[in-house]
């Protein structure tokens, strides 16, 4: 028996298929109520109207079927239609669909913050709080970190992402839309994110050593948060060196370092989490987003010696969903049974591929990544590094004619941060397909 290629692979997989130019007049419909009634803040990155999918393949309400390599920005971890996680979802709707969380007691709340307080490394014991999302999840991280340390400052990374809500938007610098004309602010430092890319450890220390000198007494000091892979800011990757500079630092003022794993955690990068590669772990880490597999979830996961709060001072109505929980329990179980394993391997298969076509363009400055947390930088020139905004803005638009859906980040990065589910097909035609758009635009 032959072996299908990916090109006669796409027949038998249906997919992708372009049946009418996006956006098709069902889509078109649709779009235009949204554009008379909703709101105006929202981005709506390419005419894209879901009707639905099956593992990393979506189909718009026009029947064009697309591969997936952006999960809904992170969040479909287990892709569309997954048996295990729509079962679990379910059967948990057929029990009952909310009480609170806050006030009383289920069994798969109670699971869910086992399972997550256990997947911690190392010694200590950790708590878990349940929330929505991942920025409502920052926001009470930033409680627990002023509560617990009686100290209010706080200190963040250039280019980082971590909400748009007060305490979120404060944190985060990625753009300045986030933050125009909403202040004022938090009391928040923001310090150079190392990019081996484009800066330096050694740079990077420098900035803080002299923010401690001459500014800020790290005794004011409650937390420094960062993501532990840089997700809207361009999917940037840091050295241990860094990470490990944070965590003595932090140690020795008496500071709680935080992670924020909503991007990059649940089993992204093929570990449960990202800072696993790097062997530093955090006083408390912030997830949400593939932990739900597209239910709405978020945690604070801090150890019980930080997690502190008194009874009341904080809490949340929905936050530990029934159904949310299930559905979380569900993609925890199939990322320690499979898609952990699934992410690395892909990731590889990914990572290979992007490395070639490299070779083939020189827009592509930088490809970096870890399991299905991948970047791809687009540049004017290889040796200025000179971000080619456009270039990214275009291939995105291009590679969704063409059936494949993408996302940009940073200036000129395009993000690769498909469900885990992704299949070796899934991997070869998307990058056919992303060579094919770089070859029509430059």
């Amino acid at each position: 028996m032959k072996t299908a290629t990916a090109s006669t692979k796409g027949s038998i997989l249906g997919y992708p298929r372009i049946l009418v130019a996006p956006p098709g007049p069902r889509a078109k419909s649709i779009i235009a109520k949204d554009k008379e009634f909703s709101s105006p803040s929202y981005i709506k990155e390419y005419p894209l109207v879901i009707a639905g999918g099956k593992g990393a393949m979506v189909e718009d309400v026009d029947g064009n079927r697309y591969i997936d390599w952006m999960a809904g920005i992170a969040v479909s971890s287990t892709g569309y239609q997954h048996p295990v996680v729509t079962k679990a979802v379910v059967d948990a709707a057929g029990k009952f669909l909310h009480i609170c969380g806050t006030d009383f007691y289920y069994e798969g709340f109670s699971d869910l913050c086992e399972a997550l307080a256990k997947s911690m490394p190392g010694r200590d014991k950790w708590r878990v709080f349940l929330s929505n999302s991942g920025t409502e999840a920052i926001e009470g991280m930033v409680k627990l970190a002023r509560q617990h340390t009686k100290r209010h400052g706080l200190i963040s990374f250039d280019s980082s992402f971590h909400g748009r809500s007060y305490a979120a938007m404060s944190l985060t610098t990625s753009k300045v839309k986030y933050r125009h004309d909403f202040g004022p602010m938090l009391d928040v430092h923001h310090l150079p994110f190392h990019n081996p890319y484009r800066n330096t450890v050694e740079q990077c220390v420098g900035a803080a050593q002299s923010l401690f000198e001459t500014k800020l007494s790290p005794s004011n000091v409650a937390a420094v948060v960062m993501e532990t892979l840089q997700g809207e800011g361009g999917y940037v990757m840091p050295s241990k060196e860094f990470l490990q500079y944070w965590r003595k630092f932090c140690t020795d003022n008496g500071i709680l370092l935080v992670f924020d794993e909503v991007q990059c955690g649940a089993g992204r990068t093929g570990k449960m989490w990202a800072f696993e590669h790097y062997g530093v772990v955090p006083d408390i880490l912030v997830t949400a987003k593939g932990i739900g597999a597209g239910m709405p979830i978020g945690a604070i996961v801090a150890k019980e010696s930080v997690m502190t709060w008194p009874r009341g001072s904080h809490g949340s109505t929905y936050g530990g969903n029934p159904l949310a929980c299930a559905s979380a329990l569900a993609t925890i179980g199939l990322i320690k049974e499979e898609l952990g394993e699934n992410a690395t391997k892909m990731g590889t298969r990914l990572l290979a591929g992007f490395k070639k076509l490299q070779a083939k363009h020189p827009c592509i400055g930088d490809v970096r990544g870890l399991g299905l947390f991948v970047g791809v930088e687009l540049v004017k020139d290889r040796k200025t590094k000179e971000p080619a905004h456009d270039l990214m803005a275009d291939l995105e638009q291009l590679a969704f004619t063409k059936g494949l859906l993408l996302l940009g980040c940073g200036k000129s990065t395009i993000r690769v941060a498909p469900p885990l589910v992704l299949t070796a097909y899934d991997v070869d035609k998307g990058l056919e397909i992303f060579d094919e758009c770089l070859t029509e635009l430059t």
